[in-house]
């Protein structure tokens, strides 16, 4: 991935909802156009980290501790990942770097990502670009969805309007219309959190399980949905709030499903992940010519059925596209961390709803 005058080398770094490590990617990028894109791989949280970042949601405990030994784990990702790509930190322009949303309560202009940009600045020796949000959540913002204009600038040569539904432990959608573009307006974007995506189903597998996920949509497509409890799902406020809006990942209660068997439950609550995604469609200024499914969620067999049911159009997932599915927020943040050295807007009023076009991104320097 040779390096212009014109673009910077930037290295994507995100840790999702579904807490399941993390993803690093290289991106090649002015900031406005993706020119390459390189190495990508995720690097599986151990299990211990894994769960002392499951106590750490909602912030209810001190997370000074687990928040030093993820930034570690970050750290040690981008060093895998540059000698996997033949590349020193000399070769890279900068790191875009996610954290782990612990607290998202853009109601009360409050988000928190942990995560010790410093930290991982003087461990890689690259400067980093972290703490995105916070600006867009100050100033009225919703503070997600953040990769809308990435998502723009990925289907820049193609036929639009196009929708891009990212399934990670909330499942969020960008709607990009024909004269959407990647400037500093934010045109033809709409993009906001539909509802529930696999955190979930992940957290019903785990209590009666004690598995990490429904693993290819298995126990699900050996359950039945039940009606009673998915309309009671439904049911939530959050689907009738005009967007921009986001979700916390604990905003919905499972109690509905509390009785049911294991692979019902699994039925149900990927029923609902499909039903919110097909709810949110009212909310488009014209119906996309297609959905391109990533994240997590694409590689469950049941839950694409279940989309493809519901939505009643084309869905493929980022693969069928020929995208990197595993990849692209990591990749998005690289662009991002791209956009913010180069002083353009990350998020806009129709992504997140924020008054103006908000730039975004706390520098830490490398020592």
């Amino acid at each position: 991935m040779p390096k212009t005058d014109t673009m910077l080398r930037a290295l994507g770094l995100m840790s999702g909802t579904s807490l399941d490590g993390v993803d690093a990617a290289l991106v090649e990028s002015d900031g406005r156009t993706i020119a390459a894109t390189g190495a990508a791989r995720t690097y599986p949280y151990s299990s211990n980290l894994r769960e002392r970042l499951r106590r750490a949601l909602g912030g209810r405990q001190p997370v000074k501790a687990v928040e030093r030994d993820m930034t570690l784990a970050h750290a040690a990702a981008v060093g895998a990942l540059l000698k996997e790509a033949g590349l020193t930190p000399a070769g890279i322009d900068v790191i875009g770097f996610h954290g782990q949303t612990i607290v998202h309560r853009p109601r009360e202009r409050f988000t928190w990502q942990i995560g010790d940009g410093g930290l991982l600045a003087q461990r890689t020796k690259i400067d980093v670009i972290g703490d995105f949000r916070s600006a867009d959540v100050a100033a009225g913002g919703e503070g997600a969805p953040f990769v809308p204009i990435f998502h723009a600038a990925l289907v820049a040569t193609m036929r639009r309007p196009l929708a891009v539904l990212n399934v990670g432990g909330v499942a969020n959608v960008t709607w990009i219309g024909p004269e959407a573009d990647t400037g500093e307006t934010g045109k033809g974007l709409l993009a906001f959190d539909t509802g529930p995506g696999n955190a979930l189903i992940d957290d019903w597998m785990l209590s009666r399980l004690e598995a990490p996920c429904d693993a290819g949509g298995a126990a699900a497509a050996a359950g039945l949905v039940d009606r009673a409890a998915l309309a009671a799902l439904m049911s939530h406020a959050y689907f009738e709030r005009q967007p921009p809006k986001s979700l916390d990942r604990n905003a919905f209660d499972p109690a509905p499903i509390a009785g049911l068997s294991t692979q019902d439950g699994a039925a149900t609550l990927t029923a609902f992940t499909a039903e919110s995604v097909a709810a949110a469609a009212r909310y488009f200024p014209a119906p996309p010519r297609a959905w391109i499914v990533t994240g997590g969620g694409r590689r469950n067999p049941t839950l694409i059925s279940m989309l493809r049911a519901a939505l009643g159009g084309e869905v493929r997932t980022a693969e069928e596209h020929r995208w990197n599915g595993d990849a692209l927020e990591a990749q998005a943040f690289a662009f991002l961390a791209a956009r913010s050295i180069r002083g353009l807007p990350l998020s806009f009023p129709s992504t997140t709803g924020v008054s103006r076009p908000m730039s975004g991104g706390r520098l830490f320097r490398k020592p």
